[in-house]
């Protein structure tokens, strides 16, 4: 049994970034929020989906001591990257993140593309074909935190990806593990998930194969979180 995710500001999942709270935000307004993309990689196994994740070390400033999945923000070699993507049907992008701020960046959206090669390629060594991402979903981090993300997340299926290993030093573990084994270490206090990680593997258990979940139709409504934060007031 998956436990049941509390209202918004109540969820534990809300409190995992521990190494954020009580830092002061002299204007919360303030903090720009960065672009960013998180792929889940995802591939058959004996206990249901496995995803390729990442144990963040405690000493991070944001998103400390958490299970997260490769990826990192939106950086200035991504622009110069992203006319050199291809993929063959653009509109599934564009379409995918048209409610999202990303939509007001002329071909934003290669941007993204660029971003995700980049650091799933300089976290784990694996090297994504960007034709086989899917959009999936898009979190913006609330009000009052001391960092702010637009996050872009993609689904891909492993294939050769499967030999991806551990490599960045942000986090001091990364392995595959499975949906259900994650949420239930969750649920157990042995792993720690921040909302949009915790939501995302709650949707993911749900399919049967890496071939129903990339399957399934996908509409993205940017969720956009404005509990009241005390840890930047």
């Amino acid at each position: 049994m998956i436990r049941d995710i509390n209202p918004e500001g109540r969820d534990r999942s809300d409190l995992a970034d521990s190494a954020s709270r009580g830092r002061r935000v002299a204007d919360p307004e303030a903090v720009p929020v960065r672009p960013a993309v998180s792929v889940i990689m995802l591939r058959d196994g004996s206990d249901g989906l496995e995803v390729f994740i990442q144990h963040r070390v405690s000493t991070m400033d944001f998103a400390a001591d958490v299970v997260v999945f490769p990826g990192g923000r939106v950086d200035p070699v991504d622009f110069d990257t992203a006319p050199s993507i291809a993929v063959p049907d653009p509109a599934v992008h564009t379409s995918a993140w048209s409610r999202s701020t990303i939509a007001e960046e002329a071909e934003g959206w290669r941007v993204l593309l660029a971003t995700a090669v980049r650091e799933v390629e300089e976290e784990t060594s694996a090297v994504l074909d960007p034709a086989g991402l899917t959009p999936w979903a898009n979190w913006v981090t609330p009000v009052g935190m001391p960092k702010r993300f637009d996050t872009y997340f993609y689904t891909t299926a492993a294939g050769e990806l499967s030999s991806a290993q551990h490599r960045t030093t942000e986090a001091h573990t990364s392995e595959w593990r499975s949906v259900t084994g994650i949420l239930n270490a969750e649920d157990d206090g042995r792993l720690k998930l921040m909302r949009p990680t915790f939501v995302l593997l709650r949707e993911l258990v749900d399919y049967s194969s890496v071939a129903e979940a990339l399957r399934a139709e996908r509409s993205i409504d940017p969720a956009r979180p404005e509990r009241p934060s005390s840890r930047g007031r």
